[in-house]
């Protein structure tokens, strides 16, 4: 997959989504950042196309979206970037934000199957070479 072209007035939205993440975004960063969670690298509040998304992973052309509050009522509006970031070869997870905070060990473990199959499916390895271990915390 190619490189995939952003609206650049969405970058500076993006900097203040991430100065004021929600307490489920936080904690999925946690486990995210850095290439610690399987090695792979991530991003946060990432402009893609015409929106931001709550996490990407490039290698694997991987959404991960984390809905709170901010989406209630907003089903179709959702359903409608869904379908245009899948359009674009990425993959959509969404998880919503009492899950993350009740259940970060399961949001993991569903990432990690997940992401073992993109990786089949990509053919990519990890950014730092290893798998990675969901219990090692650094």
């Amino acid at each position: 997959m190619s490189y995939i072209k952003y609206n650049p007035k969405l970058k500076k939205r993006a900097r203040k989504l991430r100065k004021n993440s929600t307490s489920s975004e936080i904690e999925l960063w946690k486990a995210l950042r850095a290439g610690k969670f399987l090695g792979y690298t991530f991003n946060r509040q990432k402009p893609l196309d015409e929106y931001i998304v709550d996490f990407y992973c490039k290698s694997l052309h991987l959404v991960i979206e984390v809905d709170g509050e901010s989406h209630d009522g907003k089903k179709e509006y959702d359903q409608n970037r869904q379908q245009r970031l899948e359009s674009l070869g990425l993959t959509v997870v969404r998880f919503y934000d009492h899950e993350v905070i009740n259940n970060i060990g399961g949001v993991l473990e569903k990432l990690e199957k997940m992401i073992q199959g993109l990786n089949k499916k990509h053919g990519v390895p990890p950014s730092k070479g290893g798998q990675g271990d969901l219990k090692k915390e650094e």
